[in-house]
């Protein structure tokens, strides 16, 4: 749901202070990383996935470098991603599990 956030550094910081020391959050997303934007690129699929023209469509696009940095500024540390959907590099979502400090 954080493609979704007008504020998301409001959320993730919302999210550390509801985990308690030493456990982790859990985010979901999907994933656009190079090599599948260049393939939506190629095959003319682009303005279908990245439609401006829907209301209620997202309005972040993250890769697992925003959205490492986003935890991470919020205070999480340890981010760890799992790719679902398809292969790798084209997958359909992205997860990522950040741990919050103990100290």
């Amino acid at each position: 749901m954080v493609e979704h956030l007008i504020d998301p550094r409001l959320y993730a910081r919302r999210m550390f202070d509801l985990v308690r020391p030493g456990g982790h959050c859990i985010v979901s997303t999907p994933y656009h990383g190079y090599l599948k934007n260049v393939a939506m690129a190629v095959t003319g699929k682009m303005d279908n996935h990245f439609t401006v023209l829907w209301d209620g469509g997202h309005i972040k696009f993250w890769s697992v470098r925003t959205l490492t940095t986003l935890l991470e500024e919020a205070g999480f540390r340890d981010v760890r991603f799992r790719f679902v959907g398809r292969v790798r590099w084209l997958a359909k979502s992205m997860v990522a599990v950040a741990r919050r400090p103990t100290m």
